[in-house]
């Protein structure tokens, strides 16, 4: 297997982490921007602490997969990615610091101040988390300003237009994850409130991904690659009608269907994106020679190859356990019997 095409095939593993960590924290992410919202009490914060807290964790490795894959595949990205973007780096990762802090410590103390200033902390950080991630990607889709001395821009130039929908798109889709994956888990007036979101904003949620479609036809280039090969315009087009089916399931009130199509949409809609952006992983908007591709930062032959067959053997491994993790915590969580976060 040439150097080619182990960096080609790393450079799909490193899109589906990805999407993989998205579609698994969404629903956490949405749940944070939920809790102070649709609990009332202490027993209705436990029942929401429940229903994510033996998943959250196994949800985070898929993040720390990417980096990591990020860091032995493309060496080079990893290096030019936290120089470039070191400042929104460094909030994402006090972001997962303190929604981390927000779900362990909320009720550590009996005390109604300390309770609800985590509560709002697990609610902002995931906020922040959702609109942070959603403006990266909207730029590496946009192109940064990548010239010959570096990235010329600022944490300001990331929040143009399309940088702040890609958040709003992020932000909205996961509220629906969440308000779905609520329902799910519990039972009582917390699943009732969950309902009661769900269908508004699966409604904005459609809205807002056909306008960013629209905004990325428009401002970017990421839809040069699906017009050179026509058959690839099924995946964005799928994007768009999961997430009108999404809407029609949550109004239908049949939620397993709901979030099958809600973690269906955020699939199509990060593989538009990586596709799209093939061959590169920094594109630059000044010149594309300023861009760095997957070629150019893909770490040696040897390197690839053993991670490959790392990968063969871990991510099954993984999978399997979450899998199992699933079907150990299945049970519907009431508000009688809700324990919290252990």
């Amino acid at each position: 297997m040439s150097h080619e095409t182990l960096a080609i095939i790393w450079f799909g593993l490193w899109g589906l982490i990805w999407t993989v960590y998205f579609i698994l924290d969404g629903y956490t992410l949405g749940t944070g921007m939920l809790f102070p919202f649709i609990t009332k009490n202490r027993q209705e914060r436990n029942q929401l602490q429940e229903a994510v807290g033996p998943f959250w964790g196994g949800n985070e490795v898929w993040l720390i997969t990417a980096g990591g894959a990020t860091f032995a595949a493309f060496p080079t990205t990893y290096a030019n990615m936290f120089s470039y973007l070191y400042t929104p780096m460094m909030l994402i990762l006090f972001a997962l610091f303190f929604r981390a802090a927000g779900l362990e410590f909320m009720h550590k103390e009996e005390s109604p101040r300390w309770q609800n200033s985590w509560k709002w902390s697990f609610f902002g950080s995931s906020v922040a988390l959702s609109f942070l991630f959603g403006v990266t990607f909207a730029n590496l889709y946009y192109g940064l300003k990548i010239g010959p001395s570096g990235y010329e821009g600022t944490l300001l130039s990331l929040l143009h237009p399309y940088g702040i929908l890609g958040g709003l798109l992020f932000i909205s889709l996961f509220i629906v994850s969440g308000s779905l994956w609520i329902m799910i888990k519990t039972t009582g007036d917390v699943a009732d409130r969950a309902y009661r979101i769900a269908r508004p904003a699966s409604v904005v949620a459609a809205g807002i991904l056909a306008i960013f479609f629209v905004a990325t036809s428009n401002r970017t280039p990421l839809f040069t690659n699906f017009t050179k090969l026509p058959v690839l315009w099924i995946i964005p087009a799928l994007a768009f009608v999961a997430s009108l089916l999404t809407l029609l399931f949550v109004w239908q009130k049949r939620i397993g269907l709901a979030f099958t199509n809600i973690c269906l949409t955020i699939f199509s809609m990060m593989a538009t994106g990586f596709i799209g952006m093939f061959p590169n992983m920094l594109p630059s908007r000044i010149a594309d020679k300023y861009s760095t591709t997957l070629f150019e930062a893909a770490g040696s032959e040897l390197n690839l190859k053993i991670m490959l067959g790392v990968a063969i053997v871990m991510v099954p491994i993984v999978i399997g356990y979450q899998l199992w993790s699933y079907k150990l915590f299945k049970e519907k969580i009431s508000k009688e019997t809700a324990k919290g976060y252990q």
